[in-house]
């Protein structure tokens, strides 16, 4: 399936962005929000896939900061999960032409997406891998091992084939997530508000989150709500399990009447 660009600019800084699959007026959008490291490319052949199992378009876009968009000036505030979600993903969704949708993310992009999705109508459901709603040593651990790969360069070095500026990108998320102040994080208010339709998946072995993050969702959420810890998968379950998260995301879709494939 062809991708195509999709020109957005916001405030005068420009927003990397790519869409797959019927355009916002023919069929709904899933919007692929990325992780902490993550960008356009970072997604690799996953909105492809979505686009040719489901039949509904597939955005894709780089936060300022992140991919080829532009930078986003250092230090990052310990808000800015929140940030983003409420005052440029909308935007991004009105630049695009984009309507009914659903929000998918990964990890950081999975918090934006819980901070989002009780506040647009819009919103016709969320999809979650391996999002924090709230701040875990195990997560701590993990941030502070990749400042380490890191600094010795060898990360750095991965990371910079995909990022314009990759220090903005790394210590942007680096210096948030280790900001004391972070570890206030409580994202349960926001997966309260959520009303539409909620799935959320975990690798069994993810080592940035344990499935204590799966239960809250269990005791807050008010909406439909299914949860899949993954045998086996990691970080990036829709990497390491493909098969497996494709199949819950045409399943959870279907039930819910958001696409009929």
């Amino acid at each position: 399936m062809t991708p195509r660009a999709v020109p957005i600019e916001l405030d005068g800084r420009a927003v990397e962005a790519v869409a797959w699959g019927p355009p916002p007026d023919d069929a709904p959008t899933i919007v692929l929000l990325h992780e902490g490291l993550g960008c356009v490319a970072l997604w690799r052949d996953f909105p492809a896939l979505l686009a040719q199992h489901l039949g509904c378009g597939v955005l894709a876009y780089s936060r300022f900061g992140y991919g080829q968009s532009a930078g986003d000036p250092l230090p990052w505030p310990p808000s800015y999960l929140h940030d983003h979600a409420r005052d440029v993903l909308p935007r991004v969704l009105a630049a695009a032409g984009i309507g009914r949708h659903v929000l998918l993310g990964h990890s950081d992009g999975g918090s934006i997406a819980a901070i989002a999705a009780g506040t647009d109508p819009r919103c016709a459901g969320v999809i979650m891998l391996a999002a924090h709603f709230f701040v875990e040593d195990i997560s701590i651990a993990a941030i502070q091992a990749a400042g380490v790969a890191y600094r010795d360069g060898l990360l750095r070095t991965r990371l910079a084939r995909y990022h314009r500026d990759v220090d903005n990108a790394f210590l942007g998320w680096n210096g948030a997530w280790l900001d004391p102040a972070f570890r206030a994080l409580d994202l349960s208010p926001e997966l309260a508000a959520i009303r539409a339709p909620v799935l959320a998946m975990q690798g069994e072995q993810d080592e940035y989150g344990t499935p204590a993050q799966l239960d809250l969702l269990h005791r807050v959420v008010q909406a439909p709500l299914e949860t899949i810890l993954i045998p086996g998968a990691r970080h990036a379950a829709h990497e390491q399990a493909t098969d497996t998260v494709l199949a819950a995301i045409t399943r959870f879709l279907q039930d819910n009447s958001i696409t009929q494939r």
